[in-house]
Order: C-alpha cells, then sequence, then structure tokens
C-alpha cells in the first residue's frame, strides 16, 4: 500500500509513500480523516505525517487534466475532498507535525502548512506550483501563506511560483526545525515524544485558541480564553502542574 497508518504508542503515523512523488490521492485524504478521527479516543497524543523521499508533489496533473470533461459542480466537488481534509486537521484534537523530505508543492504544500510543526530537511524546496499550470491555489494555501508570510513574498510564491528553501521558511518560523537530509522523520518522532509528555487537554485546548484566534475578534477571543482557563484551573491537569512547579519538579501529567 502506498499510503498507511501505523500507531507507535501515542505517536499515529501516516505513511504515504506514492510512485509519484506522495502525489495527492484519495487514499491520503481517507488516511488523513482517520487518523484525525481516530485521535478522538484518547490513546493518540501527536500525529506525523511523512513521505518519502519527497513529501508531497500536490495534485496528479494526468488526473487533473481529465476532470475538464467533467461539469463544474462535479469538479468543485472533487476539490471539496481535499478541503474536507484541511477541516478534518484543523478541527482534529491533537497536534499534527509533517516530516518533510525533498520538498512539497501545490496542494502538498496545503497540506504541509495545515500543520502544527513542520520538520523540514535542509535541503528541501517548497513551491506553490499551480500557476505553471494555469491553475489557483486551493486547500487553504492562500489563507496559511497570507497568515505566515509577508504579502509581497506570498504574490512571488504565488503569481511566479518561485521555490522557497527550508532555511528562508525557517527563518518567518514557518519550518519549525531544521534537520540533515533523511533526518526529518526521526526529529518529528522526538517531537511527538516531547509533546506525550505534556498535558493533554491543554495541549487540545490552547491549539484550538490559535486556530480559532485568526477568524475572531478581540472581544470573542477573550471570552474563548476565559472558557478555556476556567475549566483548566479546575482539571486535574493544572493541580498536578501546579503541585510540581511549586515543589520544584518536573510534572507527571495524568494520561
Amino acid at each position: 500500500m502506498n499510503v498507511r497508518l501505523e500507531q507507535v504508542g501515542s505517536c499515529l503515523i501516516l505513511h504515504n509513500r506514492s510512485e509519484k512523488r506522495g502525489a495527492i490521492s484519495v487514499e491520503l485524504y481517507q488516511a488523513i480523516q482517520e487518523a484525525c478521527a481516530r485521535a478522538d479516543d484518547g490513546s493518540v497524543r501527536s500525529i506525523i505525517l511523512a513521505g518519502g523521499a519527497f513529501f508531497c508533489a500536490g495534485g496528479d496533473l494526468d488526473l487533473l487534466a481529465k476532470r475538464a470533461e467533467l461539469p463544474l459542480d462535479e469538479r468543485r466537488a472533487l476539490i471539496e475532498r481535499l478541503h474536507d481534509t484541511i477541516r478534518a486537521m484543523m478541527a482534529c484534537p491533537v497536534p499534527i507535525i509533517a516530516a518533510v523530505e525533498g520538498g512539497a508543492a501545490g496542494a502538498g504544500l496545503s497540506i504541509t502548512l495545515a500543520c502544527d510543526f513542520v520538520v523540514a530537511a535542509e535541503q528541501a524546496q517548497f513551491t506553490a506550483a499551480y500557476i505553471k499550470a494555469g491553475l489557483t491555489p486551493d486547500g487553504g494555501l492562500t489563507h496559511f501563506l497570507s497568515l505566515a508570510l509577508p504579502r509581497q513574498l506570498v504574490m512571488e510564491l504565488c503569481l511566479l511560483a518561485q521555490p522557497i528553501s527550508a532555511e528562508r521558511l525557517a527563518n518567518f518560523g514557518v519550518v519549525t526545525t531544521l534537520v540533515p537530509k533523511g533526518q526529518a522523520f526521526d526529529q518529528a518522532q522526538a517531537l511527538a515524544a516531547e509533546l506525550a509528555q505534556g498535558p493533554a487537554q491543554a495541549q487540545s485546548r490552547i491549539r484550538n485558541l490559535l486556530n480559532a484566534a485568526p477568524n475572531q475578534t478581540l472581544s470573542q477571543q477573550l471570552d474563548c480564553e476565559a472558557d478555556f482557563m476556567a475549566e483548566a484551573q479546575g482539571g486535574a491537569e493544572a493541580a498536578c502542574g501546579i503541585r510540581a512547579f511549586l515543589e520544584k519538579r518536573q510534572p507527571e501529567f495524568p494520561t
């Protein structure tokens, strides 16, 4: 199988090793959505998306060329498969880590930017790519890029399809960690292990707050923060964390 899910400890790992440089597929959409759904059961603390030598090359142009024959509403419905996947990632209760070797292009870049952490090999290159095929971005790419990068740089990426290096994205904070070639997956696993030591409910609440913030007013965000903080103060995680802090030791949060 080109796409498979594997749980290692509390980390759910999605392996995507398509022959076409990790190209987008229905199987990939289904696997990502399944991984996000499985994260609800409490045994999963993080998800790693991992490719092969190239993380994800985006849409298969051979398949996209055939869509010209379809009615507009059918073409729109096929795009919604990707968008439902992005929505599932944003609603996922646990952090998602991209382990990027080689690079990502098109919708592969959209999926990368929908992740909470991006661990990338130093030589990795990222490109919007769509304009070269006479297409426009999907998968929330314009949303994620506009949140993360200056407007003129986003124009350069999207209108000229200029590649951007992992190092440059790291300077903007988009790439979380740069690693030597071949070490992205190992570093992603180390990050997953670190996350597993933290308080699960607090992590999920913080993730929800950060994902909601760009679309809310300050007043709305303050209300959400107050709700979550009030809930957290009465929970077992806060009791454990505060006690450990006062006793000057590392906390061992409940699982």
